[in-house]
């Protein structure tokens, strides 16, 4: 789930994460059963088993694009038969280093198109498919370098972890990073470890204070939702020597909140797998994003990428090829 209420048995170690996995989602198929589906008797082991077999074997990708053609050709890695062979763990490269294994965060996330990057001439006759798929390799290179400014997201600029790697005190002002910075399982895109987020698309945008999220707002179409007051939590962007009252919430969802109850947890939501994106308009976990175009012009104001058109076009290609 996405805030680890089904992780019952930890998934922090190589040597028991199959086991752990199996046991889990197990555990996940019950509750689903008895809950969702109302069921009068929960499923038997033998019916657990099938869910749990069934679930590991769904995998979902992009295949084609209408310009590129297949997205598994001249080197490529698109597609659903080779994301079932992508590696995967949870933690995995995580951005704030609890890869169980130790190795580093590496921005560089996704490496399904870099054989794009440089189509020699005359390669293939066909050059609006060369210029389409180095349009896509650009715009995962994009994805993978280029560089936001990363403020008043809850979850990380409130991190202790986070603060204690860089060396600061909560709150963090701002820091660097890039869309992999949250989008970090490995050619996948969300978060490899439950860590739910607030960038700001469950806010009000007419009371909004935060010019950064305010002008990220105003690239959405927003659905008719309501509107939820929440008056008694702390602001976790000030520190609490400097805190002032009454600071109010507005917000279309509180996330996590709901589950938990705490005041640190309103508003964070988790970051979707990316794969098979063209497919799952509208965007955002509330629809406020009617197209990709929505979705890049929401980061780019957001975490001042500062894109220019051109770049917003090969990074919209590169997330419809996913």
């Amino acid at each position: 789930m996405f805030d680890g209420r089904e992780t019952i048995a930890p998934l922090n170690s190589a040597e028991t994460f199959q086991a752990n996995l199996v046991s889990d989602l197990m555990h996940q198929a019950i509750d689903a059963t008895n809950i969702h589906a109302q069921a009068a008797v929960p499923p038997t082991s033998d019916q657990q088993t099938a869910i749990v077999n069934f679930e590991l074997g769904l995998f979902s990708a992009q295949l084609a694009d209408n310009r590129a053609g297949l997205l598994t050709h001249r080197g490529a890695l698109g597609g659903a038969q080779n994301l079932s062979g992508q590696d995967y763990y949870p933690g995995i490269n995580d951005t704030l280093g609890g890869d169980p294994t130790g190795a580093p965060f590496n921005p560089a996330g996704f490496t399904l198109f870099s054989s794009w990057e440089d189509t020699k001439p005359g390669y293939e006759r066909d050059r609006d498919r060369i210029a389409a798929r180095e349009e896509i390799a650009a715009g995962e290179k994009l994805f993978n370098s280029r560089a936001l400014t990363i403020t008043s997201v809850r979850g990380l600029n409130d991190n202790p972890t986070l603060a204690a790697a860089l060396g600061v005190s909560v709150p963090i002002p701002s820091f660097p990073g890039t869309c992999t910075t949250c989008h970090d399982t490995p050619n996948v895109g969300d978060h490899s470890v439950a860590l739910p987020l607030d960038i700001g698309t469950g806010h009000d945008g007419a009371r909004e204070q935060d010019t950064q999220i305010a002008n990220g707002l105003a690239q959405l179409s927003f659905p008719g939702v309501p509107v939820y007051e929440i008056t008694g939590c702390p602001n976790p962007f000030v520190a609490p020597s400097e805190q002032s009252e009454p600071y109010v919430i507005y917000t279309t969802d509180p996330g996590k909140g709901l589950v938990t109850g705490k005041c640190a947890d309103v508003n964070r939501t988790k970051g979707p797998v990316l794969r098979g994106l063209a497919a799952r308009a509208p965007y955002f976990h509330n629809g406020a994003a009617r197209d990709l175009n929505e979705v890049v012009n929401f980061y780019n104001q957001r975490f001042q990428m500062n894109l220019s058109d051109r770049e917003k076009s090969q990074l919209i290609a590169f997330l419809n090829s996913l």
